[in-house]
């Protein structure tokens, strides 16, 4: 994530839960009926009844553990947890498991706990909720998270709906080797280092949350690091450094509102064929302006910084504003060298070339500059966008 802001500065100066709980002590009061559902006494003598026999729903009330409830269920159940405040790390280490708040808040106990999702995101950090899979060895941690080197079995067709998850020092949500996790309509608040992170997983889908950094300038709020397979739609992220990340060949990143951040989407070096698409990116955050140069990555809409491949159409991106430096849509190289501030970098050491992206039918408005192409790289094509600066790259 490095780049000269000189370049900008001389192309502009040139023109940019209900109840009952069921825990393991009271499992024995579960009844398999002849019709085959599966039948309780809720807390008011009330019966819940499902007709999946194999599957229960299980609900957690204030004053209850959700981590026992998750320790409790098997593949296929559903946890729903209601409205409250839980003071808790949740980890979801097997498959099938769906989440379910009902205005349920998670924030950190004190003191934390130690998991498997520990120092993910730098030393001492912990994650709210833990989506994790078997024998995960992961790399140290340089910048940013902890890379995925392996996974010896992916934890599959998790989700997580409905809840408030606020305040944790790295991720509020991680997902880390899963096969087809699902992150929806959640509210992911003041996330330290990440509000959601998807590292070493397959299909993962990431959809209608809202990502807020409410006190001061978060870091990222969305990343996709993943073996393949992401798609970030419909999410509203703001108040962040980077508003998404991608740092997944392929990536399907689409009908994202996008505001109030310092950069709004950063391809990273050597990510090949990420689709970016229908987002909304607006209005630069002024306290861009006070971040420290080793973290001041620059002001961008959109970036493909040695990016490959990429698809990039049909964004509207406005306000990007900053001292006359910031740019609407930047394809640039990235030189990779010494001292590395992006992992990406830290991985390839060698200079990422961007290439074969085509960027046509986006509209760009009211940025210091629109467009910005400062690449080697061959076979990148810019047409039919929307805009007024450089007036050359303009239609």
């Amino acid at each position: 994530m490095k780049f000269n802001l000189g370049v900008v500065g001389t192309v502009v100066l040139s023109l940019v839960t209900a109840s009952p709980f069921i825990s393991p002590g009271d499992l024995a009061s579960l009844q398999v009926r002849d019709d085959g559902q599966c039948e309780w006494k809720d807390h008011e003598g009330g019966t819940k009844n499902h007709n999946d026999k194999d599957h229960r729903t299980i609900y957690v009330q204030p004053g209850q553990r959700i981590q026992e409830a998750i320790n409790t269920a098997s593949r296929g159940d559903r946890i729903v947890v209601e409205a409250g405040t839980y003071a808790e790390q949740l980890t979801i280490e097997k498959g099938g498991i769906a989440l379910v708040g009902l205005g349920a808040i998670l924030v950190p106990p004190n003191p934390t706990i130690r998991n498997n999702c520990s120092d993910l995101a730098g030393n001492g950090t912990e994650a709210g909720i833990c989506v994790i899979g078997s024998e995960v060895q992961l790399a140290p941690f340089v910048i940013e998270h902890q890379k995925v080197l392996s996974v010896g079995e992916l934890v599959e067709d998790v989700s997580i709906t409905g809840f408030q998850v606020s305040n944790f020092s790295g991720a509020n949500i991680a997902v880390v080797g899963a096969l087809n996790a699902q992150v929806t309509g959640n509210r992911l608040i003041d996330g330290k280092q990440y509000g959601f992170l998807t590292a070493g997983s397959v299909n993962t889908q990431v959809t209608n949350n809202t990502v807020l950094s409410s006190t001061k300038l978060g870091f990222i709020g969305i990343c996709m690091d993943n073996f393949s397979g992401v798609r970030v739609s419909n999410n509203h992220i703001s108040v962040y450094d980077i508003a998404l990340c991608v740092q997944t060949s392929g990536a399907d990143v689409q009908h994202n509102d996008v505001n109030d951040n310092c950069i709004g989407i950063f391809v990273d070096p050597s990510i090949n064929g990420a689709k970016v698409h229908h987002n909304h990116i607006s209005s630069t955050n002024p306290r861009c302006r006070q971040l420290p140069s080793d973290i001041n990555f620059g002001t961008f809409g959109i970036i493909l910084d040695g990016a490959v491949n990429s698809d990039v159409r049909a964004n509207l991106i406005e306000g990007q504003t900053k001292d006359g430096l910031a740019v609407g849509l930047a394809i640039v190289d990235d030189p990779c060298s010494p001292p590395e501030i992006s992992l990406s970098c830290s991985l390839l050491r060698t200079k990422a070339v961007a290439s074969g992206n085509v960027v046509i039918q986006n509209t760009l408005r009211n940025n210091d500059l629109d467009l910005l192409v400062n690449t080697n790289g061959t076979g990148n094509v810019i047409a039919n966008n929307k805009c007024s600066t450089p007036k050359e790259l303009c239609s």
